[in-house]
């Protein structure tokens, strides 16, 4: 059961912002005036509060979102705010307000609940901030077909079936899928491929599959061996190995040694599963094990994913954090973000205690619908699972550090490079692919002190019918139109950071030419930016790099600063041509009736089946429209109008 929020049943909840407020002092100042802010500002909003539970949110002057925080008591908790003796951190917070605004609710439960959203939505600057939260992989058999299929699944778990996860990575269930396919013979194709074979595919040839398309094995043996995948996911391994070691034994016996080379060969893969997976505790049935260090200002969270006793891979987080934040602070704000979107397990197993145990408790059980159990271990098995999870978060942290220092000191050497005023903080990379004009695209990728900042990726579908077919300048204008009409209407004021400090381009001085006047047509004129040249003989490591104005220099062969721009120019590359390779295959894939109103995968696949080309769908008539399963008169006469509409 999803906790409704108190925005989204307004009945509930009160939103207090400052227009409302009635003292008089809290009236927008007169033009010209500077705003009042700081403790004078917090202090006359402590005069219009109650004793309810809800969250609070201080602004700048700017109506950005400085930071967001819930209250057990709204009236204690803000008060605490109008007395000094706070960290730097929060006093850098205080004098920087000039508004707040206010939301009561419930329960603090509730108020916990909507801080993790809010701080998720609004990204202030002063809290703690998960900035890789993405889904997690699972294991699913699919039961929505007689013979259940076995495969990888992310998102929402709608399709009928049992799930496994989640798994730390793609990686992780790709090997376990790969031995599970060698150890119980269960299909992964599609409904669509299983139903149009018409003899086994290659993965029964090479022993991954049982081939029940064709009837190689009956629905009762391929059901049996279903249930033993999903035993054996279910973290009953050992019973079925055994089982399967005296099969073994008995076929032996029998002189059955193609069967018992078979079924040795299942218990192998069996094996290989569970070395691939490290240690399986032994009193650990379903936990999440998390352990958090910080150092210089940075924090590692490291997550062991536990289910069914066996160790199903870790992450790593790297969470945004100020220096005077303690350890309680950083690992509750990463407990109520991670799981917003994710159901917890049934123990969540922390190197670190936090301060509202009970209210994460309450709020994560009542996401799971079952209880959810917080623990911080002082001895036995679970202490050995923690600690090594704190040793990962630490060697980690030690690696990303390193790995920062050096991209600090490349963008310093860049700027020296290329005339920079300072380090560039975001570095914006463009290359277009396409083959002879067709299935254009556009791709563009983003660097900083970080490294490559792949969430900010970008790819563009060239869709300018007035370009010439393989116009790499037409191509470009049209990436950089779109990309800085964007940027303009969504950032016009550029303090949400979302815009370059340079622009490399792969090209000459013709290219820097023609970007730098799409470039002044939005009157955007203080943004560097250099081309990338193949240079002489088109030779790796003989670039040019071209700047409006300036003669093209190249820099020394073993110059780290070469390699981080060719690293650069290869990513943006690498994306450009990924891109046009996945719009290519969706092309080649593509039929008319894909752009008949209301004929889906499903009815696409009827109607091919039926008439066995989309060309044959073209030129039916009627009454055979209509006599095709799932397709309805009114559908029929839609197709049959679409087709013959345009002639």
């Amino acid at each position: 059961m999803t906790e409704q929020t108190p925005e989204q049943t307004p009945e509930q909840t009160q939103d207090r912002p400052v227009e409302q407020s009635p003292d008089p002092q809290n009236v927008a100042p007169s033009e010209g005036e500077a705003p009042r802010r700081g403790y004078a500002v917090i202090q006359d909003y402590v005069k219009t509060l109650d004793a309810s539970p809800g969250v609070y949110r201080m602004l700048d002057s700017e109506s950005r979102v400085l930071y967001v925080g819930k209250a057990r008591n709204l009236k204690a908790r803000v008060s605490n705010y109008t007395r000094p003796g706070n960290s730097p951190r929060i006093e850098r917070m205080i004098a920087l307000t000039t508004r707040m605004m206010f939301l009561t609710t419930r329960t603090e439960t509730e108020a916990l609940l909507l801080e993790q959203n809010l701080i998720k939505q609004l990204k202030p600057k002063y809290n703690v901030l998960l900035r890789d939260d993405k889904s997690f992989p699972s294991i699913l058999v699919a039961k929505d077909h007689p013979f259940a299929q076995l495969k990888k699944h992310r998102g929402a778990r709608k399709q009928k079936g049992s799930y496994f996860g989640p798994f730390a990575g793609a990686g992780a269930v790709n090997r376990t899928l790969n031995q599970l396919q060698k150890a119980f013979l269960l299909r992964d194709c599609s409904n669509a491929m299983f139903e149009s074979r018409t003899r086994p595919c290659l993965q029964y040839q090479i022993k991954r599959c049982s081939a029940p398309c064709t009837g190689e094995i009956s629905q009762e043996e391929y059901n049996l061996a279903v249930r033993d995948a999903e035993r054996f996911l279910a973290g009953r391994s050992t019973k079925i190995q055994e089982e399967l070691a005296a099969e073994m034994m008995k076929a032996s016996e029998a002189m059955e040694f193609e069967r018992a080379a078979a079924l040795r060969d299942r218990i192998k893969a069996l094996t290989q599963v569970q070395s691939s997976q490290g240690i399986n505790p032994r009193g650990v049935a379903e936990a999440d094990i998390i352990g958090l260090h910080m150092e210089g200002g940075q924090a590692c969270v490291q997550v062991f994913f536990i289910r069914a006793n066996q160790n199903w891979g870790n992450q790593d987080f790297y969470p945004r954090v100020d220096a005077d934040m303690n350890p309680a602070e950083v690992m509750e704000a990463f407990l109520g973000q991670f799981y917003d979107n994710k159901e917890p397990p049934k123990q969540l197993i922390l190197s670190d205690s936090i301060e509202n145990t009970d209210l994460m408790e309450e709020a994560l059980s009542g996401k799971a619908e079952r209880r959810v159990e917080i623990l911080v271990p002082l001895r036995g098995e679970k202490t050995e699972l923690v600690a090594g999870a704190v040793r990962n978060a630490r060697e980690s942290l030690a690696r990303r550090m390193a790995e920062s220092a050096t991209q600090i000191k490349l963008l310093k050497g860049l700027a020296e490079a290329f005339g920079l005023k300072g380090p560039p903080q975001r570095i914006e990379v463009y290359d277009n692919s396409h083959i002879q004009g067709t299935n254009a695209v556009g791709g563009m990728i983003v660097a900083g002190p970080e490294g490559f900042m792949k969430n900010a990726y970008r790819k563009f579908n060239i869709r300018g019918d007035d370009l010439v077919p393989g116009d790499d300048f037409g191509m470009m204008k049209e990436v950089l139109n779109r990309r800085f009409s964007r940027l303009k209407k969504e950032d016009p004021d550029r303090s949400k950071g979302h815009w370059p400090d340079l622009l490399l381009i792969d090209g000459g001085a013709g290219q820097v030419s023609a970007v730098a006047e799409i470039m002044a047509e939005h009157g955007v004129e203080d943004i560097p930016m250099v081309g990338v040249a193949k240079g002489v003989d088109r030779d790796h490591g003989k670039e040019e790099f071209h700047r409006l104005g300036e003669n093209a220099f190249a820099l020394q062969r073993n110059d780290p600063v070469l390699y981080f721009v060719q690293r650069m120019r290869d990513e943006a590359h690498r994306f450009a041509i990924g891109t046009h390779r996945a719009k290519r295959a969706k092309a080649v894939g593509a039929t008319p009736l894909d752009e008949v109103p209301g004929v889906g995968a499903g009815r696409k696949r009827a109607l091919l089946k039926h008439f066995g080309s989309a060309k044959a769908v073209s030129r039916a008539d009627l009454l055979d429209l209509k006599a095709v399963d799932g397709i309805s008169n009114a559908l029929a006469e839609t197709i049959y109008d679409f087709f013959h509409a345009q002639g």
